[in-house]
């Protein structure tokens, strides 16, 4: 590989890196709201669900602003690590297949190239993900206190609800004593089923979004002067990329959450049975609950992503680039 385009693969996963922890830092207080929402049936056992609003309420009088940024740390962490492996292994494998196998380039090439770039980062994103999670959950230690004073965390009969984590390292120091490596890795098979697709699909749409904004400027306004930065493309590219593959991978969030939190009354045996039984007993609609929430989350998570690896690419590649070849 030559020095120059090793150099930018390097910039690549640098990039991708910031602009992934500056999404998960922009959007956490929403995924925080998500995750409180997702989750309050299996934690109390509540029969009447708090709305959105509700658990804004919730959130602000138990524990202020910094309820919404409980997690942060390894939220943080887990996006560093799948920002950094998602654009550079992105390039990397785009240019291999391009290379080596003309039938998979194009659209196929995007394709494959974010799912193995997801699916790398996954080592470390996945145990982040639960620590994050749990840590989202639990509020501030008073909070968790009083529910486990209360009674109000559902369990299953001969378990016992974990202590409060002080941190990130604490969080993950006591899942790995109670658990072993199984329990930072819970649902690891389900969430690579969700989000490698996800992940191809999202780099597809984008490369292909830009390709069709080029072609209709060079169609619709070919002597306009009219100029957009990259990172405002990125920023509107992104955002709808984020927000397509959020919507049709909403089937494999749904049979993901069912698999994770069913209990006594609906049991699935595995991936084709929860389909089954989903669709059977609701429709295409039963595959499809929760795809508003969903796209509303990733299009501005996606949107501030891609805005910030544009950015990043535009405004210090080219200072790079051009250092490099005055020290040559």
């Amino acid at each position: 590989m030559a020095k120059g385009q090793s150099m930018y693969l390097w910039r690549e996963f640098v990039w991708g890196a910031i602009a992934g922890a500056f999404g998960e830092g922009m959007m956490h207080p929403v995924d925080t709201l998500k995750t409180r929402l997702q989750s309050q049936a299996i934690m109390s056992g509540a029969k009447a669900q708090k709305n959105i609003f509700q658990m804004v309420r919730t959130v602000w009088a138990s524990d202020g602003l910094r309820g919404f940024y409980r997690g942060i740390s390894p939220g943080v962490t887990g996006s560093l690590a799948t920002g950094a492996t998602y654009f550079g292994v992105i390039e990397s494998t785009k240019t291999w297949l391009e290379n080596n196998n003309p039938n998979l380039s194009g659209h196929w090439s995007h394709f494959i190239a974010g799912g193995i770039g997801d699916t790398l980062g996954s080592f470390i994103y996945v145990p982040c993900e639960v620590m994050k999670q749990r840590m989202q959950v639990q509020g501030s230690s008073k909070s968790w206190a009083l529910n486990a004073t209360k009674g109000n965390v559902s369990q299953s009969p001969g378990t016992q609800m974990y202590g409060y984590y002080n941190g990130m390292f604490h969080a993950g120091s006591s899942i790995w004593r109670d658990h072993g490596v199984k329990g930072l890795y819970a649902g690891y098979g389900s969430t690579l089923a969700r989000d490698v697709p996800f992940a191809g699909l999202m780099v597809t749409f984008y490369e292909g979004l830009k390709e069709l904004t080029v072609y209709g400027k060079r169609k619709y306004l070919p002597d306009s002067d009219l100029q957009v930065s990259n990172s405002f493309e990125g920023l509107v590219l992104g955002g709808l990329s984020g927000g397509f593959s959020a919507y049709l991978t909403t089937p494999l969030d749904v049979i993901k959450t069912r698999l994770q939190v069913q209990g006594s009354t609906t049991r699935y045996d595995g991936w084709l049975d929860a389909i089954k039984k989903t669709w059977g007993a609701e429709g295409v609609n039963g595959l499809f609950k929760g795809s508003v929430p969903r796209i509303i989350w990733y299009i501005p998570a996606s949107a501030f992503t891609f805005m910030a690896v544009e950015f990043l690419r535009e405004h210090f590649n080219e200072k790079t680039d051009t250092d490099a070849e005055t020290a040559l």
